[in-house]
């Protein structure tokens, strides 16, 4: 398991890395390097059930202003262009669905660190 924690910090590191450029960089470093955070926290079985919940309800709150870019993108004929760079600057809403996927990939991870933690899993180790 410490190594799967390891992994997902090594991707959400890279993930902060790759915000260098965006145009709100410091939100999405801190969103990413706390997440990076949790996961070498979650290596050594530290779980802060209080912090799991109050960041996934803070992330999912984030994530309403991007649903308008997600609703967008899913009614658009060009499922693909969310992985092509062209089509960031053409569209609107290719970014937004975009970061919407990130929060969900940290929502999915801190859920899962959720149940990784719950006492009747800690007491079958």
């Amino acid at each position: 398991m410490r190594i799967f924690n390891f992994l997902l910090a090594v991707m959400f590191l890279l993930f902060a890395f790759l915000q260098l450029n965006d145009p709100d960089p410091v939100v999405w470093i801190l969103i990413y390097g706390s997440m990076a955070v949790y996961c070498i926290l979650a290596m050594y079985e530290f779980y802060s059930r209080k912090f799991m919940l109050a960041w996934i309800v803070l992330l999912v709150a984030y994530s309403i202003i991007y649903v308008d870019g997600v609703v967008e993108w899913a009614r658009s004929g060009n499922k693909a262009a969310l992985f092509d760079e062209i089509a960031k600057m053409e569209y609107w809403y290719i970014e937004e669905a975009r970061e919407f996927l990130g929060i969900l990939i940290c929502i999915s991870v801190l859920i899962f660190y959720w149940f990784r933690s719950s006492p009747k899993v800690k007491s079958q180790h």
